[in-house]
């Protein structure tokens, strides 16, 4: 096994604990799902929200997929100028057989704009 790290994002539409926490989870088991995963491979998640999303904290709304033995952290995204609001990115350290070559990183709900060169 090695240690991969997966890079995902998503966009919301408003800043609400609701969405928040459907587009986080949506995004966490896309991650999982494409990678062939399941959450036992989960080893860290590093989540950045852009200064724009207060509502609530995407670990927080990751909890739902009930990771209370995976670490998890939050911080804020650097205010650029022009860039996509209403942004949670992420940083998922799991333990797999995969290549760096074969992972998929995962963008969902318009942060596909982000890197198109990744999106898949």
């Amino acid at each position: 096994m090695a240690v991969r790290a997966i890079r995902g994002a998503t966009h919301l539409c408003a800043d609400d604990p609701e969405e928040m926490r459907e587009a986080v989870v949506e995004l966490l088991r896309a991650m999982l799902e494409r990678n062939g995963l399941g959450t036992d491979a989960l080893i860290s998640v590093l989540f950045t929200a852009t200064p724009d999303l207060v509502s609530t904290f995407p670990a927080t709304a990751a909890r739902a997929l009930a990771l209370g033995d995976v670490p998890l952290i939050c911080a804020q995204e650097i205010d650029v100028a022009g860039a996509l609001p209403r942004v949670v990115r992420v940083l998922a350290h799991v333990d797999c057989d995969l290549s760096r070559a074969a992972v998929v990183h995962v963008y969902t709900r318009g942060a596909e704009a982000l890197r198109a060169d990744l999106a898949q």
